[in-house]
């Protein structure tokens, strides 16, 4: 079956060039004009990944993207790729600050959004690993099977992605690695050299499974390089 996508979109001239885009890539696209609709949408069929826009009617895409990471059971962990204002990097940092997956600036090429799309999905439907099926670290253990993480039996709110970077981190446990070498290992977009949205996803990760996020014991900053995620912990 074609993998579902809704795009929650103001403008309706956009939103039938990426639907036509898309389905010429076997992709079905449900469009909402608005939020609320595109909430209402959410809630009444499955869908695979939502395309929100940051400004809207109604309610703003932040807002919309809150809300869904409030939703109850699976439909909280629907990938959610943004489109944001061209160089406003706030904006994408507090989407990613909201639970975003990703994002992509306006105006955007069809073809780089369709590619944002795959690797999003792809990452939300690949296994994180061939060799193991669970990995504990004191109270913390990461289901590879299910995509879950919890400290002490309590379960953590990560989006996929984040999933898939604190997985990059800890079968990798001692390893100090650069920001290239977390995204090559989840295999997901190339980011500009200045970008530091995975700052942002690291600090979302660090306050779902740390005691303290502003003194991490599980994944250390290292000045000028990058992560490492320790190996003795609780």
């Amino acid at each position: 079956m074609n993998q579902q996508l809704l795009m929650i979109e103001d403008d309706t001239r956009l939103a039938a060039m990426v639907s036509a885009y898309l389905g010429q890539s076997g992709y079905n696209v449900t469009h909402a004009g608005d939020a609320i609709s595109g909430l209402q949408a959410l809630q009444t069929k499955e869908v695979d990944l939502i395309i929100l826009d940051l400004m809207l009617p109604d309610l703003d895409g932040l807002e919309v993207c809150r809300r869904v990471r409030a939703l109850p059971g699976a439909l909280a962990q629907t990938p959610i790729l943004m489109l944001t204002a061209k160089g406003d990097p706030m904006d994408r940092i507090i989407g990613l600050e909201m639970g975003a997956d990703d994002y992509l600036p306006k105006p955007f090429e069809p073809r780089e959004l369709l590619a944002r799309i795959r690797a999003v999905l792809r990452r939300k439907n690949e296994p994180a690993s061939q060799f193991h099926k669970h990995l504990r670290f004191g109270s913390l253990e990461i289901d590879l099977d299910s995509r879950s993480v919890s400290v002490s039996a309590q379960p953590c709110d990560l989006t996929s992605y984040q999933f898939d970077l604190l997985v990059a981190l800890a079968e990798r446990a001692g390893r100090v690695l650069s920001r290239d070498q977390i995204m090559e290992a989840v295999r997901g977009r190339e980011l500009d050299a200045f970008d530091r949205s995975i700052d942002v996803h690291m600090g979302r990760i660090r306050a779902a499974i740390e005691m303290d996020a502003k003194a991490p014991k599980r994944i250390l900053t290292v000045r000028g390089v990058g992560y490492v995620f320790a190996r003795q912990q609780d």
